[in-house]
């Protein structure tokens, strides 16, 4: 076994060097590229990461050398043969094919917007490839490379066994070597369904938030949407609350979810961007863990690639499940080059990568709803059998561009005949200065159907695992004691208003609007609610639900009436700015404020930190060039920043739902009265609440 080692050696250093030479010559790696920063700042860290990526790729070429190796040497064994160095080499270079092969069209069927995220390479090249692929082929496949690989292994044991202990042993510690890490990898996360010990008894309900990014409220049977995507939460809506109104202030995830936790509107949290530098992170104000761990909750924040602010952001969870600041150049680095981060990315979509490549596992874009579900079920049965309250909230990017899901939920309202270049998932999105070119392109540039259809497979992705995390805390016996809100930071604009993208416009409801469903403990069954409510309303119902004090600080206002079943309206004004655009949206005034591209409005502040934030110089441009909106009851009031002044256009929202025509010159005094509550909210947000009714006063 000696020679197969250092065959099994050679191989995965040649290979890993081929690897690393082709990735250098068509270097591509993930984020801006930036490369002035690189070459002034990170070549040497570059380098590095490539070295770290290269040793990984070395290990694992050659493990996949190994393990036909280990057959072939028990097979020989069992036998009397003597194995050759040729031998040796040829059954290792036909692992390292067929096992790869095998796993890059496994992939290519169950997750193939991973491929193409960590690949940018074209897809259709690979359409030949998937329409021959099928669930059970790749069983199939499977079972038949097991009995290849296990059958001289038994042969083998069966020899030793009758021969020398020794041996036998000596076999059974390189087949653990080599198996081990495979059954890691594999081995599923499990939830235990035991019988929780709060029974019920404790006073304080425990909170699970199930997010979505980019889930469009108009996605949901529930609320009006024909096509059967939420097929679960449309009777989940039904236990409890499902608000048909619900705004973000910005639809953008880091400025979105710093309102929904601490119940502020973005001027008043600071945060309003998603281009945080590490040193603004910091937030003024205690958020809802922190604030319920001071009631003796134990609070736990899950996510994926889209989830990270989270973490970046001080809202003060107790312990993470989660990856690292995405907008970080350092983390970007780190992924590699495309070449070697394909090869990786087939082979670390599983426990092992999370462990120990979590940068690649972690890939934007790499579907990781099924991951996320399986982590949350195991963290409820965890955090259930404590008996303590806990606020858990779980963030997944399903619906998040490029809107790639698993099988066969990418292909589930899919035209069949389809063979553009968004079959799997939205094309043209991997680099980023490819979305901001497209971010500049009209909806023709765009194979718009698919792209819906690819959508709506991502939303039925979410409704599908939010079933069985509930169903686990029936099981569990947590449901209920339990709140369960179901969410998103923004919604998506599908060209509604000539753009695409989060929170380009405010003249659309597509990005400002967010469901928001809440079940549970003194939430009454209603259903659908169509009163206007925001995600800053979240924190103060939350806390008036388990009983505790909503802090001054905190600018909404709590929902708790509505939930038990009251009918008034609370006649909440609800706020909207525009984020920041990657680049300016086709069709925007030419008279509008207008700023550089993103890649031009970036800087990294700290070098050795690596965090991307917006440039100082451009933060007052950028701020001024925001859009904003007030909705209240009926009217909706938009104010469009152009160089000449700003421009207000009014909206009757009931009598003209998609936003087409402008009355302001009918409704002056509409008009003027909220032209005074938006200006208001743009300027004086940042002052402190200090009783309920300041809280109403100065949100007007």
């Amino acid at each position: 076994m000696r020679n197969a080692l250092i065959v099994a050696a050679s191989l995965g250093g040649f290979g890993a060097l081929c690897l690393a030479t082709r990735s250098l010559l068509v270097f591509s790696r993930t984020g801006p590229q930036i490369r002035e920063e690189i070459r002034r700042h990170y070549l040497g860290y570059t380098a590095l990461s490539l070295l770290r990526l290269t040793a990984w790729s070395a290990l694992l070429i050659a493990w996949l050398a190994a393990l036909p190796m280990l057959s072939v040497g028990a097979w020989a064994y069992s036998h009397g043969l003597t194995v050759s160095w040729m031998d040796w080499a040829l059954a290792g270079m036909a692992g390292i094919v067929t096992i790869s092969v095998l796993q890059f069209c496994s992939q290519l069927l169950h997750v193939p917007s991973g491929i193409m995220m960590s690949s940018n390479y074209n897809m259709t090249r690979f359409y030949w490839l998937w329409d021959r692929l099928s669930v059970s082929r790749i069983r199939w496949m499977q079972v038949v490379l097991a009995a290849l690989l296990m059958y001289p292994l038994v042969t083998g044991y069966w020899a030793a066994a009758g021969r020398h202990w020794t041996e036998f042993g000596v076999l059974a510690v390189f087949t653990i070597l080599l198996y081990g890490p495979l059954v890691y990898a594999r081995w599923p996360v499990r939830a235990s369904v035991k019988e929780s010990q709060d029974g019920g008894r404790k006073e304080l309900p425990n909170i699970v938030l199930i997010g979505c990014d980019t889930l469009r409220v108009d996605r949901l049977g529930v609320c009006g949407y024909h096509r059967n995507t939420t097929p679960f939460l449309d009777v989940f809506a039904r236990r409890g609350t499902a608000f048909s109104n619900c705004y973000t202030p910005l639809a953008r995830t880091a400025p979105s979810l710093a309102s929904l936790l601490t119940g502020t509107w973005p001027t008043a949290h600071g945060v309003r961007s998603n281009y945080v530098d590490a040193g603004e992170a910091r937030l003024p104000y205690p958020a809802l863990p922190q604030l319920l761990k001071q009631s003796g909750y134990r609070t736990v924040a899950i996510g994926d690639w889209a989830g990270s602010d989270l973490k970046k952001l001080s809202f003060g969870f107790e312990v993470f499940d989660l990856p690292e600041d995405q907008w970080n150049m350092r983390y970007l680095i780190r992924q590699g080059p495309k070449d070697v981060r394909l090869f990786l990315s087939l082979f670390t979509h599983n426990r092992f990568g999370k462990q120990f490549l979590s940068e690649i596992y972690y890939l934007a874009g790499m579907p990781l709803t099924r991951d996320l579900g399986a982590t949350t079920r195991k963290w409820i049965s965890r955090l259930g059998r404590t008996g303590e309250p806990f606020f858990l909230n779980v963030f997944m990017a399903t619906a998040h561009p490029p809107f790639g899901s698993e099988y066969p939920y990418y292909s589930m309202y899919s035209d069949a005949d389809y063979r553009g270049p968004s079959k799997f998932a939205m094309a043209r999105l991997v680099q980023p200065e490819d979305i901001i070119r497209s971010q500049k392109e009209a909806k023709e540039a765009f194979d718009l159907e698919q792209v819906l259809d690819l959508y709506d497979g991502c939303v039925r992705r979410f409704d599908d695992e939010v079933r069985e995390i509930v169903r686990h805390l029936e099981a569990c016996g947590l449901a209920r004691n339990t709140i369960v809100g179901v969410y998103s930071d923004h919604g998506m604009e599908f060209f509604e208003h000539g753009t695409w993208g989060q929170g380009n416009s405010v003249l659309g409801e597509a990005s400002s609007k967010v469901p928001l469903i809440l079940t549970g403990p003194g939430i009454s069954e209603r259903g659908r609610d169509d009163r206007i409510v925001r995600t800053v309303d979240l924190v103060p119902t939350l806390l008036e639900l388990c009983g505790l004090a909503v802090p001054d600080h905190v600018q909404g206002s709590s929902l708790a009436t509505c939930l038990a079943g009251g009918d008034q309206d609370l006649e909440l004004p609800a706020f909207f700015e525009t984020g920041i655009w990657l680049a300016p949206p086709p069709g925007m005034d030419p008279d509008h404020i207008r700023y550089p591209e993103l890649l031009d409005l970036l800087e990294i502040r700290n070098k050795s930190v690596g965090t991307l934030a917006l440039k100082r110089d451009f933060v007052a441009l950028v701020d001024s060039a925001r859009d904003r909106m007030i909705r209240r009851g009926r009217w909706k009031l938009v104010r469009l920043a152009l160089r000449s002044g700003p421009m207000y256009r009014l909206y009757d929202v009931l009598n003209d739902p998609k936003l087409t025509t402008d009355v302001a010159a009918r409704f002056p005094q509409v008009v003027v009265a909220l032209r005074e509550e938006l200006d208001a909210w743009g300027q004086e947000m940042s002052l402190p609440r200090t009783s309920p009714e300041t809280v109403g006063a100065a949100s007007n």
